[in-house]
């Protein structure tokens, strides 16, 4: 059997990969910092690539749906994919924040005290920074995109006033997040490599 064939089979064999890599590689890549900060980076890559395919690919995607009167519409996206994608993009921001709060706490010289409060050498203020971003983007996913989308995508019961605010909100809140991850997403390298900021 292929494990390509399914997408459990190809997220295994991409986890037996990694593992491999990892031994080949001595007892330092297997270590309990080293698998936080690789789910970390691997929960941020699903969260924030849903994300850009929200913004670029969706969004623009269920407008023309909604202009072609001859189309078939937006309904295969709000009614299959959204509520799939939506629920990836939550649990994804949900462990990027959680596995990012624990390789906070165990970073050499850094911590989740000094992070947040900015207090430290450059390098944690710079970090820190990329945390607040990440922590007002999962504010954002939390409590304005996805109780919003519930209304969009028919999932709870809004009048028609009510889906037009929320599609306003969820759409900001998700620009937003947009245009805050680039900022986050050079805070997160940039401290590592030692950016004089």
């Amino acid at each position: 059997m292929n494990p390509l064939n399914t997408i459990n089979g190809t997220i295994i064999g991409g986890f037996i990969i990694a593992i491999i890599i990892a031994l080949i590689f001595g007892p330092n890549a297997l270590n309990a910092w080293s698998l936080t900060v690789w789910l970390h980076v691997l929960a941020g890559v699903i969260w924030i690539g849903l994300l850009y395919y929200f913004n670029f690919v969706q969004v623009p995607a269920v407008n023309e749906g909604l202009a072609d009167k001859d189309g078939p519409g937006p309904a295969a996206i709000s009614k299959y994919v959204a509520p799939r994608a939506l629920l990836w993009f939550r649990m994804a921001a949900a462990v990027t924040f959680l596995t990012g709060l624990v390789a906070l706490e165990f970073l050499e010289g850094v911590g989740i005290l000094n992070a947040f409060t900015l207090n430290g050498p450059t390098s944690t203020k710079i970090i820190g920074l990329g945390a607040w971003m990440g922590t007002i983007m999962l504010f954002n996913v939390w409590v304005l995109i996805w109780p919003n989308q519930k209304k969009i995508l028919g999932m709870v019961t809004a009048t028609d006033d009510e889906i037009a605010k929320a599609k306003r909100i969820a759409f900001l809140a998700s620009r937003t997040n947009t245009l805050l991850s680039i900022p986050m997403l050079m805070c997160m390298i940039g401290w590592m490599h030692g950016t004089p900021i």
